[in-house]
């Protein structure tokens, strides 16, 4: 996470001076302004370690990843079905949710809809956001997850959504045009847990009146340096971390922070705060982070350390990390990030002259789950699309591919997914193949600018019905692929139908269909990924698809009508060949010959289906090994709860 005064690129040099000045067996290490415990968690595996800071965001964090020596184990959740809860949070279908409802915060306050212009993150990431922070407080609530568990699973969240949100560094401030990152879907962060096999303790308070209530043996002061408070930069990770619905402000949402004020911020009180924290620090070594742009000078510092340190232990090391030109003096301004050292006059406990700062046997605990792969989803709801089953098939399609065919590409949401020398991407749909065309020959720039200009041109939205229709007429006397694309976006299921006199006829998806920022995030990402890959775009009946120049180490994936079900493309009135026993059994022909020539093919199909059995399958497949796979498909017309479906990959390898 990027962070204000982030310590990261500096933990060896911190080090370092710890391991000049530090002889003794120094047990007890405290980051009292630990912020994202870059710090804390670097020296865990050298000490036990205390770490706090004022932001409760930064707290769970820190919680998390400090107090924790492992990651739990979630025994209570898995009692009742839930094995990877992580998986579980964001997977789970949140469709059926109205999430305009008061209680979802995230949702109505920091996302785009018609009460509220921020832009923090897109509509679908703050649903998930919402969803997750909320399911986390019920099974706390319900017992069902500890103080540990529930402190692991909500900073995987945090450490998650500033991947997707729309800002340039911080939350002072929302981007007005959606950020590319912003586009993606959220993901939680697995987090890794250091175990050092000591009692790490984390806090929350005041660093000020936190130093009267501990000693140890090194403290490490990172305060911040200049007027900027930090719960305005990150207002937004507090109340979801907090889920505190509280009263919000200003363009920003920013919410009442009197009580997390830093004097450290303050010129006026800076100086006072820092001398009472050293005066009550009941430590031996003192490490101090700061920078010669900070409030307070570094003679300041100084004297004050030296007053209740002792004089000759004293140093100061310098470091340059970044040169800039004045805007008001015509000269270079060199800045340095400073690092004090000194040992306190009073000691709290007896100096024992062996050092200790070694690492300790450590192990790294990772989270047990699967971890998510990132697979593109196609911009086009195409029938019987297969994103939700890429994770189980792509894994059984062999390692090494020369040349890929997707036989029956639809939406194409496996060709774009396969590691290929060379795609071919056909279908039998001219509709599909023109669109993939005019994808592969435009850049994104244009073909964004395309879509957005009809957008505004014919006032499309989710309630102007008139304007679908009036741009559906339009497109059916031009036929311009991408007007069909603009079109799907704002039509019923986003489907693509047409007549038998191949005129567009889906009709208005009111108040649900849109051209939103996650299918324009989707889209992009399946261009960028198009762009880099040899693809061929075909229209050909599958018969007349040639493999006589394909070799092994070249791969058929075939995912036809399915005889037995009802999606639109499998009735035979859309202008489009109607799939019957004849052509079931033309393709069952078409693979076997391709066996012959050790080509190697899958071939997705169900073998029953709400009360119906493919037997012609079935008595086929007999030859070939089944994979028996679980689907989930919420938005196909073929496939609805009722009735059990029986989805298999078949292949001849």
């Amino acid at each position: 996470m990027r962070y204000i005064g982030s310590k990261v690129l500096l933990l060896d040099k911190i080090k370092e001076v710890i391991d000049d000045n530090v002889n003794d067996e120094s047990n007890i290490f405290c980051d009292i302004f630990s912020g994202t415990g870059t710090v804390a968690r670097y020296f865990k595996e050298y000490y036990q370690v205390y770490s706090n800071d004022l932001m409760y965001f930064s707290y769970i964090l820190q919680k998390a990843t400090i107090e924790n020596n492992k990651v739990p184990e979630f025994s209570k959740l898995k009692l009742i079905g839930i094995n990877d809860p992580i998986n579980y949070l964001e997977t789970f279908d949140i469709s059926y949710i109205n999430f305009s409802d008061k209680l979802y915060f995230t949702s109505n306050n920091y996302a785009p809809n018609e009460k509220c212009n921020r832009m923090y993150v897109t509509q679908e990431n703050a649903n998930r956001i919402d969803f997750i922070r909320i399911k986390l407080d019920e099974w706390k609530r319900d017992n069902l997850i500890d103080e540990q568990e529930y402190s692991y699973l909500l900073a995987c969240l945090i450490e998650g959504i500033p991947y997707v949100s729309n800002i340039s560094g911080t939350y002072g401030a929302y981007l007005k045009k959606w950020d590319k990152r912003a586009l993606n879907t959220i993901e939680l962060k697995r987090l890794d847990i250091t175990d050092n096999n000591k009692k790490n303790k984390c806090f929350n308070k005041d660093a000020n009146e936190l130093i009267k209530e501990i000693e140890g043996d090194i403290l490490y002061l990172d305060p911040p340096y200049n007027s900027r408070q930090y719960v305005p930069n990150y207002h937004v990770l507090e109340t979801i971390a907090r889920n505190d619905y509280p009263e919000i402000y200003g363009v920003t949402g920013l919410r009442n922070y009197d009580k997390q004020k830093s004097k450290y911020c303050n010129k006026r009180y800076v100086k006072e705060s820092f001398e009472m924290l050293i005066k009550e620090a009941n430590f031996k070594h003192i490490v101090v982070s700061y920078s010669t742009d900070g409030l307070m000078t570094v003679d300041e510092i100084e004297k004050i350390l030296k007053k209740y340190g002792i004089d000759s232990t004293f140093k100061l090391y310098k470091i340059p990390y970044r040169k800039y030109k004045s805007k008001h003096e015509q000269k270079t301004i060199e800045l340095y990030e400073l690092i004090f050292y000194i040992e306190k006059k009073q000691k709290s406990r007896p100096s024992v002259n062996n050092k200790n700062n070694k690492k300790h046997e450590c192990n790294i605990s990772k989270y047990k789950g699967k971890e998510k792969k990132k697979y593109i989803k196609s911009p086009l709801n195409y029938i019987g699309g297969k994103y939700k089953l890429l994770e189980q098939i792509i894994p059984m399609f062999p390692d090494k591919i020369e040349t890929f065919i997707d036989l029956f590409a639809g939406g194409f949401n496996v060709g774009i997914n396969v590691e290929a020398n060379k795609v071919i991407c056909n279908d039998y749909n001219n509709f599909i193949i023109d669109l993939f065309n005019e994808f592969n020959n435009n850049t994104e720039e244009k073909i964004i600018k395309h879509i957005e200009g009809r957008i505004d041109e014919f006032k499309l939205s989710k309630e102007n019905e008139e304007g679908f229709k009036a741009f559906r007429e339009y497109y059916n006397n031009t036929k311009h692929p991408l007007d069909l694309y603009t079109l799907v976006c704002y039509s019923f299921n986003y489907q693509f139908r047409f007549n038998r006199n191949f005129e567009y006829n889906n009709p208005f998806g009111r108040n649900r269909s849109q051209f939103s920022s996650v299918l324009k995030g989707n889209l992009v990402k399946f261009l960028e990924s198009m762009h880099s890959k040899d693809i061929i775009f075909t229209c050909k009946d599958f018969i007349d698809v040639s493999f006589e120049n394909l070799n092994g180490n070249s791969f058929i994936y075939c995912d036809p009508p399915y005889l037995i079900t009802t999606g639109s493309y499998n009735d035979g009135n859309r202008g489009f060949k109607n799939w019957t026993e004849t052509e079931e059994k033309m393709l069952l022909d078409y693979l076997d010959r391709v066996n012959q020539r050790g080509i190697k093919f899958a071939l997705s199909n169900v073998f029953e289906h709400k009360g119906k059995s493919n037997e012609i399958l079935k008595e086929w497949s007999k030859k070939y090994n089944v994979k028996y796979l679980n689907h989930d498909y919420s938005n196909s017309s073929y496939n609805t709860k009722k009735g059990k479906s029986e989805e298999v990959l078949i292949t001849n390898y």
